[in-house]
């Protein structure tokens, strides 16, 4: 392992917290762009929403087989040199994108996208326990609330950023409009929307050589995940008293069920903000290409909560409870609202119009019931992420390298359960009620919130 030269502390976290901000801000701009990507891809490759749906299996996937490999090699050449090298292979991920879009091969952006999903999975298993141990243990889902506000911001941003640069003059490329055209035309019409993602990934590409090479030099401390912070060195004995008498990170359950709980998290995270413009399409939703953006403004008022009540008014065992409970409540929503209503989005945001006309624009367009509520289960999924990290990794010590990459893998749900959601609507040929899927996510949830955390012993 690479001996810390320079340890980060609770007083000195500014810097840290900046560098790992603007990392957080590139996995959510990297990340929720599938939920654009998705619908798009449909159309461009004339694909089912099941076959739509490898996009998800594809960047998710990564963290399940590039986890534990990645642990290795953050123990090998350190954290700070890991989030280097996973910048650097997201940047070979993104210029696979512009061969993929020259040539509408969906096999090459799905390659493309495991590649973007393998350096997400060392920068996320550098960045999360990172947060977690620059500061007091208790107020650990506080600093992952802040980073979650970054990570959605960008995920309210690529959406938009999306549909401004790519989905302008959707209009000549409906299947409607496509269906009247030739089978020459319609390919040529077809490699000219999917050309759009050229300039966008060159950007993409300069973007992420340019943050390696800051992060680079930066002078981002190591920290010492053996101690945590110095106001927890008076625990700091029994924490590695209790990591030492133990040989397997398997012996810890609450890390254990920690991972199954970010599994069926992650995976309800994904259905709600990638599926959102699938759904959004099939209902003939003008605006489906931002739809990802709702869900991401949802999580950020959930992530506001975080900041400003964890710890003070709201233990993170609570938050967990209250996310589950609502996530609960929303996915019926979803799965019994109306398709044609839209009295909710009026209710919440429709007093805007005026405010909106006042301006000169034309507001925030209203979505239907149903479309509401699933954008809502972001703000039931935010706290979720934060809460099962600290949770999951109290009384770790030695064994916090290897506990992170567990609680990485557990962003298969990402991969899995989209899919399965997939499969559920084309085999039922009813989008709506294949949201029951996430229903049994949010109760394993709710008992992690309640008792799994607890479990100190099988």
């Amino acid at each position: 392992m690479v001996t810390a030269q320079q340890t980060a502390k609770p007083d000195n976290t500014l810097l840290p917290m900046m560098i790992i901000g603007t990392l957080f801000f590139v996995f959510g701009f990297v990340t929720w762009l599938n939920g654009s990507l998705i619908p798009f891809l449909k159309l461009v490759c004339d694909l089912t929403e099941s076959q739509a749906m490898w996009v998800t299996f594809a960047f998710y996937i990564a963290y399940v087989v590039m986890a534990l490999p990645m642990s290795w090699v953050l123990n090998r050449i350190g954290y700070k040199n890991g989030m280097v090298a996973g910048l650097g292979i997201m940047a070979a991920g993104a210029v696979l994108f512009i061969p993929a879009a020259l040539s509408t091969q969906y096999a090459l952006f799905l390659f493309a996208l495991f590649s973007l999903g393998t350096g997400l999975t060392i920068l996320q298993t550098a960045s999360n326990p990172y947060i977690v141990c620059i500061g007091p243990r208790e107020t650990a889902a506080m600093r992952i609330s802040i980073m979650g506000l970054v990570n959605k911001g960008a995920g309210v941003i690529v959406p938009l950023v999306f549909t401004a640069w790519i989905l302008t003059g959707m209009d000549e490329f409906t299947p409607a409009a496509l269906a009247t055209l030739s089978a020459e035309d319609k390919a040529a019409k077809i490699a000219e929307l999917s050309n759009r993602l050229v300039v966008p990934y060159v950007y993409m590409t300069l973007a992420l050589l340019a943050l390696m090479a800051f992060v680079k030099f930066s002078k981002l401390p190591e920290p010492d995940l053996e101690v945590a912070s110095a106001e927890d060195a008076t625990d700091a004995s029994a924490t590695q008293a209790n990591s030492t008498a133990r040989t397997s990170v398997l012996q810890f359950p609450q890390l254990v069920l920690g991972v199954v709980a970010l599994f069926f998290y992650v995976g309800v995270e994904v259905i709600a903000g990638d599926t959102i413009g699938l759904y959004g399409q099939h209902l003939a939703v003008s605006n489906w290409g931002a739809l990802t953006s709702y869900t991401m403004v949802f999580m950020v008022l959930g992530y506001i909560v975080g900041v400003t009540c964890i710890p003070k008014y709201l233990s993170q065992p609570k938050a967990l409870q209250g996310s589950a409970v609502f996530g609960i409540l929303f996915t019926l929503g979803v799965m019994f609202a109306s398709n044609e209503s839209h009295q909710l989005s009026s209710i919440l945001y429709g007093w805007t119009a005026p405010l909106f006309a006042f301006f000169g624009g034309s507001g925030i367009p209203t979505v239907p019931d149903t479309v509401l509520f699933l954008a809502m289960l972001g703000f039931a999924n935010a706290l979720v992420w934060p809460s099962v990290w600290p949770l999951a990794l109290e009384g770790l010590g030695k064994f916090t390298a290897t506990a992170s990459a567990l609680l990485i893998m557990g962003i298969a749900g990402g991969a899995i359960l989209p899919k399965l959601y997939g499969f559920a609507a084309t085999a039922s040929g009813n989008a709506q009620t294949a949201y029951w899927l996430m229903i049994p996510c949010y109760g394993f949830i709710l008992y992690y919130a309640f008792l799994g955390y607890k479990k100190s012993q099988w």
